[in-house]
């Protein structure tokens, strides 16, 4: 029998806990938990870009508005029901990140960094000015029509949470495999040193820019949620303050998939938690994570080092004489 593995558990209790939450939370606080999720969400896709590959990456923003505008667009003018339309929003932004990375995925370090926080604030600029006249320009898109599950449709706090969370859900368990897969063992290798991955024989730029993509269309699908949940969207939602925190919250998680959860919580719940510390809620907010940075800079939770078992090799063939 396959044994399990061993944080199976710790991922089972944290199913329970936020399948029970909605019991225990006004609306206010089910609001704060899908806005959780959601980041959470955002998070995770970030994490295969900056956490398996290393890839500084700032402009996340840009591929969730893509996703976000391209649902606020199909749903109000073509008249596509949301959830249909998702799949479609993740393929836009795809796109739209891989004619943008393909000539920048060369930089490295703090040069794509700088590069990739133009790209956010070209996009946000963009939206402003009223692209082909079907952005709305600031005052953005309105309009957008709640989701639908099989006839049922989606419009309390409490069925957002549970869409929301069980996309999370959804993306954790495809992640988990994607980590264990050939593809997540070459971005592990180029994490580590890009130029011994690529004398080994990985192509390095061809699994960047997949990493780009891949990120880039959840991200996509997770700005269709977006767009439903607020059924309003402008170009101030998608500013280059939502990357840093889309930024913080992967390197703070240390770059494992439950890191991301628990950093999602702090950094989006706790300043609620402290919202009635009005006046003092960042300092205490910027005193932990100083703290945090100095007692575990490597991350809440960095993913365990990989372990490979090798067998011992045959004993050496003798002709019969003693050694």
């Amino acid at each position: 029998m396959k044994k399990l593995p061993c944080n199976f558990a710790v991922y089972a209790a944290a199913g329970l806990f936020l399948c029970t939450l909605p019991l225990f939370c006004n609306a206010y606080w089910l609001d704060v938990c899908v806005s959780v999720g959601l980041y959470a969400l955002l998070a995770l896709s970030l994490n295969v870009i900056l956490g398996q590959a290393g890839i500084f990456h700032m402009g996340h923003a840009a591929f969730f508005a893509v996703g976000a505008y391209t649902t606020a667009i199909l749903n109000t003018v073509c008249h596509w029901p949301v959830l249909w339309v998702m799949p479609i929003s993740g393929a836009a932004a795809a796109i739209f990140a891989l004619i943008v990375a393909r000539p920048i995925i060369h930089l490295r370090g703090d040069y794509l960094l700088i590069v990739t926080i133009g790209i956010v604030e070209i996009v946000r600029i963009a939206l402003i000015n009223d692209v082909f006249g079907l952005t709305g320009g600031a005052n953005g898109i309105f309009g957008i029509s709640r989701p639908m599950f099989f006839g049922f449709k989606i419009v309390k706090s409490m069925q957002f949470y549970f869409l929301v969370w069980g996309m999370v859900g959804v993306s954790l368990l495809l992640f988990y495999g994607l980590w264990h897969s050939r593809f997540g063992r070459a971005l592990n290798f180029i994490k580590e040193d890009d130029v011994a991955a690529e004398g080994c024989g990985v192509n390095v730029t061809h699994y960047k820019l997949a990493a780009f993509v891949l990120g880039a269309f959840w991200a996509g699908m997770a700005g269709t949620l977006y767009a439903a949940k607020m059924t309003t969207i402008a170009p101030e939602s998608f500013n280059f303050m939502e990357s840093v925190i889309i930024f913080a919250v992967v390197i703070l998680s240390g770059g494992s998939q439950l890191g991301v959860l628990i950093s999602a919580f702090l950094f989006i719940g706790l300043p609620e938690v402290l919202r009635e510390f009005s006046n003092a809620r960042m300092l205490i907010f910027g005193l932990a994570m100083m703290v945090m940075m100095v007692w575990r800079p490597q991350g809440l939770l960095p993913p365990r080092q990989r372990r490979y078992k090798v067998d011992a090799p045959p004993a050496a063939a003798t002709d019969g004489r003693p050694a």
